[in-house]
């Protein structure tokens, strides 16, 4: 059965539900997305809300999404930003091994310690460094040229939340590959998270450095809305 719609508004929209359902997915737009994290799904259960999803349409979930208590969404993504040439094992590998030096540079540091209250702010969960240093390092402005009058202007710009993520985890990486040679990278990688969690190394200087840039040309912020 056909549907009239009885303004452009109405047959606008119909048009866009049509394409956005015949697009390359192959589930229709009301089927929602998964949820397959333990965390949720409890806290889900505990309010009440999964109830409400009980008789909706779901997708399948995709071969790298688990409810395993290993699965980590943010590791993974950090495993994607190391793999080069679709060398995914390799990449999984490397960060691995990034986790497992923290913790024994973190055990060390912690057993070289006497005073007990010293030790209970070493940080003995390598995550929780890795998530710590990707927060220090999330810059909150960025530069963009602007030309006006033909002239090219370096405008501050406010940065959104998932482009700092990238941008912290790009420059992570890159500090971890700019390195002696007879130092590995997972090592250099281990030592480079370690002082973004403690908010000092290269990674923090550069982005304070942006900060700077962008506070140096703040007379320019102006060209953004123009």
């Amino acid at each position: 059965m056909l549907i009239k719609p009885s303004n452009v508004v109405s047959k606008l929209q119909l048009i866009s539900i049509y394409f956005q359902q015949n697009s390359m997915s192959q589930y229709p737009i009301y089927y929602i997305k998964p949820i397959y994290s333990r965390d949720k799904q409890n806290k889900m259960l505990k309010t009440g809300e999964a109830q409400k999803l009980a008789h909706i349409p779901t997708r399948a979930a995709l071969n790298d999404q688990t409810s395993s208590v290993y699965h980590n969404d943010t590791i993974n993504l950090f495993i994607n930003y190391v793999m080069k040439d679709g060398k995914k094992s390799l990449a999984r590998e490397l960060i691995e091994k990034t986790l497992e030096k923290i913790k024994r540079v973190q055990l060390e540091k912690y057993h070289k310690m006497e005073n007990i209250k010293e030790k209970e702010k070493v940080e003995l969960n390598p995550r929780i460094i890795l998530y710590q240093a990707i927060v220090n390092s999330q810059p909150i402005l960025h530069l963009t040229p602007i030309k006006r009058g033909g002239v090219t202007y370096q405008v501050p710009v406010p940065i959104t939340d998932r482009r700092a993520q990238f941008t912290s985890m790009k420059w992570l990486i890159e500090a971890g590959k700019d390195k002696d040679r007879n130092i590995r990278f997972h090592d250099q990688l281990a030592y480079e998270l370690i002082d973004a969690a403690n908010n000092r190394g290269k990674v923090v200087k550069k982005k304070q450095d942006l900060h700077k840039q962008c506070e140096a040309n703040r007379a320019y912020a102006h060209y953004r809305w123009s």
